[in-house]
């Protein structure tokens, strides 16, 4: 286990205001609750982030997705278990997370532009802006997982 390096919360309460007045916002843009918790557990399977990824399984549990599509998210292009809402939604996800390794290809824009309107695809990429930056927050300063109860 990695040894924690600063708590950003108290370091910082205006950045973390800031990051907390973001994420408000982007729940309160119209995107599915469901559809928001796959995009933040994608990305943060991506960026190998085990403190959101716990966050976010448990509360998109909460807010009622099956464990079985959480288990198979990493390999959602193999299944028919998603929507092609959410499979745009997990592409755009994904294209934006890995920005280094395709700049957003037209392919994965189309795939996106396809289910979403113009200001949702930007709502859409608003969240996933905001939980890259929860990501780089949480594993750049080691956050640890709560103890199990």
């Amino acid at each position: 286990m990695s040894t924690p390096r600063i708590d950003f919360y108290s370091a910082s309460p205006a950045a973390i205001k800031a990051m907390l007045t973001l994420e408000g916002s982007v729940t309160k843009l119209g995107l599915e609750p469901s559809l928001l918790e796959l995009v933040k557990m994608r990305a943060s399977q991506l960026n190998g982030c085990a403190f959101c990824l716990d966050m976010h399984s448990r509360d998109a549990r909460k807010a009622g997705e099956s464990e079985r599509r959480l288990y198979v998210l990493p390999a959602w292009r193999e299944t028919d278990l998603f929507t092609p809402r959410e499979q745009a939604a997990l592409a755009w996800t994904e294209a934006l997370t890995l920005i280094t390794q395709g700049h957003a290809s037209d392919a994965d824009y189309a795939l996106a532009r396809a289910e979403f309107s113009e200001a949702e695809l930007t709502n859409l990429t608003l969240a996933i802006v905001t939980i890259n930056a929860w990501n780089r927050f949480a594993i750049g300063f080691r956050s640890q997982l709560p103890a199990e109860k």
